[in-house]
């Protein structure tokens, strides 16, 4: 929202557009975008699976896929384990990034 109280301060302040672009706007923007982001990596895991079935290629999705055929339950539930973890990670990730952008978002 342009007409925020920082933005017309900033202005009063005589700040140039560019400035306040940069500094403030693209700053309370990327907020929404990185959290958006974060959550969207665990269906980006998920599709995994049938996106490598259809075309074929090697990784993760097709290994877990033949190892539930087969049932082969240590190869699954390490599998299971490496995309939490990164699950884990990217949105750990992304709280730190929240943080750093916006300090009052922090919780002790």
């Amino acid at each position: 929202n342009r007409a925020a109280a920082f933005l017309i301060t900033a202005q009063a302040k005589g700040l140039p557009n560019y400035l306040i672009t940069w500094r403030h706007l693209l700053r309370i923007s990327l907020l929404p975008a990185i959290t958006v982001a974060a959550l969207q990596a665990g269906i980006l895991f998920s599709g995994t699976v049938i996106t490598e079935s259809i075309f074929s290629r090697p990784g993760l999705g097709q290994l877990l896929l033949s190892a539930v055929l087969e049932r082969d339950y240590p190869i699954v539930q390490g599998v299971v384990l490496l995309i939490a973890l990164l699950y884990i990670t990217i949105n750990a990730v992304a709280r730190w990034l929240i943080v750093f952008i916006d300090p009052r978002l922090s919780i002790l």
